[in-house]
């Protein structure tokens, strides 16, 4: 999970306007916004790699993916209006975000004490 958002955070910066396509109008400041999501995505994979920080990270993920849903929506309805083919691949991501929030869900689940075992 740490490696997926650091690869998607970083690509906020390597490719923005690919980001800056799918923000919804009524969200303020598009660039500003993303990279914002980008910075939190990278900072949120690094979370996850310590056990102290792990459910934090994990809870801030959550958010974000609710934070981001409507990018994903607005992707849809772009797609569609340009009758684009890849229309399809927008439609199946939007259940992924669920799928992904599932995931994230599980660390916030996990025992991330460190296990002494007594003989």
């Amino acid at each position: 999970m740490s490696a997926l958002y650091t690869i998607t955070g970083t690509m906020h910066f390597i490719h923005p306007e690919f980001y800056l396509r799918i923000m919804p109008p009524w969200i303020p400041m598009h660039e500003e916004m993303v990279f914002i999501s980008g910075v939190c995505e990278i900072v949120f994979a690094i979370l996850l790699l310590f056990p102290f920080t792990r459910r934090l990270a994990a809870w801030c993920i959550i958010g974000l993916l609710v934070a981001v849903f409507p990018a994903n929506i607005q992707m849809t309805i772009n797609y569609f209006r340009e009758h684009n083919p890849g229309l399809w691949i927008t439609i199946v991501r939007l259940p992924i975000q669920v799928v992904l929030i599932l995931w994230a869900y599980k660390f916030t689940r996990a025992d991330n004490r460190v296990r002494t075992t007594s003989q």
